[in-house]
């Protein structure tokens, strides 16, 4: 996470974890876009790719970070390989306090995933 990213500017208050299930190990690498629900469909706030420990903190503008409908969209295929079951994920969740941190992990196996709000 860039060193900036607790500052007035940024809000940090979303982030996310993949582990594999299957091998025990961090998912790496794994693209995942956060987006706000908004009057004409939903709008992409911020993007990213999982780190070495398969974590991914979001830098998002405060202008972004409100109240409201979102949702994370894990594209896994690649990490899984082409023959996995689910090629993308989709976790939509609602803020309702901007002022707290939301953690949405996912466990993640070829053919099943689960997720929870985390803290």
């Amino acid at each position: 996470m860039p060193s900036d990213a607790g500052t007035a500017e940024f809000h940090a208050k979303i982030s996310t974890h993949i582990l594999d299930t299957v091998s025990g190990e961090p998912a790496r690498d794994v693209y995942v876009r956060l987006e706000r629900r908004e009057s004409q469909g939903w709008g992409t706030i911020a993007e990213g790719r999982t780190d070495d420990d398969g974590r991914l903190r979001y830098r998002v503008p405060m202008q972004e970070w409100q109240a409201g409908g979102y949702r994370l969209s894990f594209y896994v295929e690649p990490y899984l390989g082409a023959d996995c079951f689910f090629p993308e994920i989709t976790v939509a969740f609602h803020v309702r306090d901007p002022e707290r941190h939301y953690h949405v992990p996912l466990l993640l196996s070829r053919y099943g995933y689960t997720t929870y709000r985390g803290s």
